[in-house]
């Protein structure tokens, strides 16, 4: 799927004199942030503090600085990409300081220098998700993506077509651009604020031309965490018809009480297991996403040796510093953070009944994000016919993404536009809530206030 360029979109929101992209932000709060210094404390009065706001402008970070710097001084409330605005867990500047007393940065030996990250990897996914994984099967890698991309590579060749459930992540699409394959889109159905799978069109899309299929559990952006028999009817399929499942399991750390996660190689039937490959990391875990560490493994050497062929893995030494950290000290931090989580989308769920009922919402049972649907109100706005009349310009842009302009200039919040998520994303957009209910509440008093004022 096309992504619009940063430049389009800046030339627009500074060319623009529709009538529907016009408007003050409506509330004029400010934001109290601390300064990002060491001098915050951790905790209060024994737990890690969430609450207060953490500044991170001034960062280069892609959530507030990017937008601040494609937006202007309009955007007040990055609720964008999905990263964390806390302050990280403790355990990890301890162990990066430490290194930093070493001076020197040469290459990292790869077989000693991983063994221990490896090691801590395979603890933590039997730990807290009751899955065996041999270090020795584990793969090292900069990031999902260049995992992924390396699958696709061995499995995919260019032309052929990659299954996706829809909505899904935005960021497959690039890897589909990067590998010359195409989208094969399954549209989950929605009904009652949740989504299933469509089982009767995902079949008929494994088709010969599909070898592959991209299997995002738990689900971004809709928050679907995959049952046990979900995963498994998955997998039988994908057997049945020779397609190999990648399965992105990067949020796997965050779900909800009652909702508990099942990893793709966990199932029962090794057979549909070895069909896999699994590609995890825990940089949204602890937002690290900048120390370009993750990993992939599968439990079929087959697969493993293809797809080692097509991997390069170019790692820094302080992101393997601070990954182990996080694995071998860092669960107190998270178990801490994941109830706030969980209250921090109770609180939007009960926000949006009370003062934005026109606003769909989608309950997750995971992740840190919060899908919510605006069909009504795009139309109201005007982004509708904004899209509409962009479409023979040299500046197109869909709805979601006129109206991700709007809210930022009617009331300075960025969210994700929805469409770039595929099938079924038209009308919605994506909001990251894995930052302090403080900043929330702005962002949802100011949409509100703005939205009531149309």
């Amino acid at each position: 799927m096309p992504q619009p360029s940063d430049l389009n979109r800046r030339q627009f929101l500074k060319g623009t004199g529709t009538a529907a992209l016009t408007g003050a932000v409506g509330s004029g709060l400010t934001l109290t942030a601390i300064p990002a210094t060491a001098d915050a404390p951790y905790l209060i009065n024994g737990k890690y503090d969430f609450d207060t706001v953490y500044s991170r402008t001034g960062t280069n970070c892609t959530k507030w600085d990017r937008q601040i710097n494609l937006f202007g001084e309009k955007m007040q409330v990055g609720m964008g990409i999905a990263d964390l605005d806390f302050r990280a867990a403790p355990c990890i500047g301890d162990a990066m300081r430490s290194r930093l007393e070493h001076e020197n940065w040469g290459y990292l030996n790869s077989v000693l220098g991983f063994a221990d990250l490896k090691e801590a990897i395979s603890d933590w996914n039997s730990e807290r998700h009751g899955v065996a994984v041999d270090p020795a099967t584990i793969e090292i890698a900069s990031g999902v993506h260049p995992g992924i991309i390396a699958a696709l590579q061995t499995f995919s060749p260019p032309g052929s077509r990659v299954l996706l459930m829809t909505p899904t992540y935005n960021g497959f699409y690039s890897d589909l651009t990067h590998t010359r394959t195409l989208p094969n889109e399954s549209e989950m159905i929605f009904a009652d604020g949740k989504y299933s799978i469509d089982w009767d069109d995902l079949e008929a899309r494994m088709t010969p031309e599909t070898q592959s299929m991209l299997l995002c559990n738990p689900q971004n952006p809709t928050g679907n965490v995959w049952s046990e028999a979900d995963l498994l009817r998955i997998g039988e399929l994908c057997l049945k018809h020779d397609v190999v499942v990648l399965a992105d399991e990067i949020h796997a750390d965050f779900v909800r009480p009652g909702h508990p996660y099942t990893p793709f190689a966990s199932l029962p039937d090794r057979s549909v297991v070895d069909n896999s490959l699994t590609f995890k990391a825990i940089t949204k875990t602890f937002s690290l996403p900048a120390s370009k560490n993750a990993y992939w493994f599968s439990t079929n050497p087959i697969y493993l040796d293809r797809v080692r062929k097509n991997h390069r893995a170019d790692i820094n030494t302080l992101g393997v510093v601070a990954n182990e950290a996080a694995y071998r000290h860092g669960r107190e931090w998270l178990d801490q953070l994941l109830v706030y989580i969980d209250a921090n989308h109770s609180f939007v769920e009960n926000y949006l009944k009370q003062h934005l009922p026109q606003v769909g919402y989608t309950r997750a049972d995971g992740t840190f994000l919060s899908w919510l649907h605006f069909d009504e109100i795009m139309e109201e706005v005007g982004v509708v016919e904004t899209s509409a009349a962009s479409r023979n310009t040299d500046l197109p842009m869909t709805e979601t993404e006129a109206f991700e302009a709007w809210l930022v200039k009617s009331c300075g919040v960025q969210l994700n536009d929805g469409e770039g998520y595929g099938k079924g994303g038209e009308r919605c957009m994506r909001m990251n809530i894995g930052t302090s209910r403080t900043l929330i509440e702005l962002a949802l008093d100011n949409m509100t206030e703005a939205i009531r004022r149309v």
